[in-house]
């Protein structure tokens, strides 16, 4: 049976996910379209084929994705999340409904009026932010990811490279199709080309802001914790603020005392609960706090799978059986 804290756990995951998902179609509707730019994934070529014909992004990018997760469970064996489902129908909704409901003066005023290059920076933040709360939940929007996970499994090319080779060839393609604006101008070829560079910029800063996002909500921190009311603190932190303790026996050098020290690692978002629930207990108490680049394990990130293989297959050999 599910209990309370995890329908509300549920409940904050699709806000955050549902949110993200508004965020990265309104910085496409806002921003990106009105100036004829194309992306990366799916989203760029939904928008290629909204420029060349009219046919609305948010119809060929639900029926881009929906093909690829075919794809996907027919070849990876990969299941749909619930999550992705729901990111899927929601984007692909936002991304005709909002073209037709936002008014034509806020977006001259946001975005036709500040020039290319500002749209680009902005509607790339957005997309960026967009995904970054979205994948932070648990959540995806589906893509071209899934072409580099099958690409991956047959041919030994990594997925970074692969999706970066994907949203370069997805953007140049816009070249050779015609791009019409909302009045039913056909644009031309210097401001294809112009949009191409927007183009590529725009992949830039997408990809930067989602890692600064994505890392900033899973960075961690480790705290040292020296305090007389040690077992009072540790089970505090045990049974009411649910995180792990290790208690490691101490002994002041100065004072020639017998003690102890807790050691807490915890997320960075949760460290000032942390602290002022300690300083509750012993105002007294010595903290010593350090970012941590990577913690692996129960609550936190896991080691990939292919990585561990790695390290069971041990060494390669050569033909005569000598370690490379």
């Amino acid at each position: 049976m599910i209990n309370q804290k995890s329908v509300g756990t549920i409940i904050r995951e699709y806000l955050v996910l549902t949110l993200g998902v508004l965020i990265y179609v309104t910085g496409w509707t806002v921003f990106l379209t009105p100036h004829n730019i194309v992306g990366g994934g799916v989203t760029g070529i939904s928008s290629i084929v909204q420029y060349a014909t009219g046919f609305k992004m948010g119809y060929t990018y639900f029926i881009i994705n929906v093909l690829l997760l075919i794809i996907a469970f027919l070849i990876l064996g990969m299941g749909c999340g619930a999550k992705t489902i729901y990111a899927i129908i929601l984007a692909s909704i936002g991304l005709n409904v909002l073209q037709a409901v936002i008014p034509p003066s806020i977006i001259e005023g946001l975005a036709l009026n500040n020039g290319k290059l500002m749209s680009t920076l902005m509607g790339g933040i957005m997309a960026g932010l967009g995904i970054g709360m979205s994948m932070s939940v648990g959540g995806s929007t589906g893509g071209t990811d899934i072409i580099a996970l099958i690409v991956n499994k047959y041919r030994n090319i990594s997925l970074g490279k692969m999706i970066l080779i994907m949203d370069v060839v997805i953007i140049l393609s816009s070249l050779l199709f015609p791009s019409y604006t909302k009045s039913g101008e056909l644009v031309g070829w210097a401001d294809k080309i112009t949009n191409v560079v927007y183009g590529l910029i725009l992949v830039t800063v997408n990809s930067h802001v989602v890692d600064l996002y994505i890392s900033g909500s899973r960075q961690s921190v480790q705290l040292m914790i020296l305090s007389r009311k040690y077992e009072e603190i540790a089970d505090a932190i045990t049974y009411d603020l649910k995180r792990g303790v290790t208690v490691m026996p101490a002994n002041g050098w100065y004072t020639k005392q017998a003690s102890h020290v807790l050691l807490v690692i915890t997320r960075k978002t949760d460290l000032n609960i942390l602290l002022r629930y300690i300083k509750s207990i012993d105002p007294d108490a010595f903290l010593s706090v350090s970012s941590v680049s990577g913690v692996y394990g129960k609550g936190f990130d896991t080691i990939k799978e292919s990585f561990r293989h790695s390290l069971d297959a041990g060494p390669e050999k050569d033909k005569n059986g000598k370690k490379r």
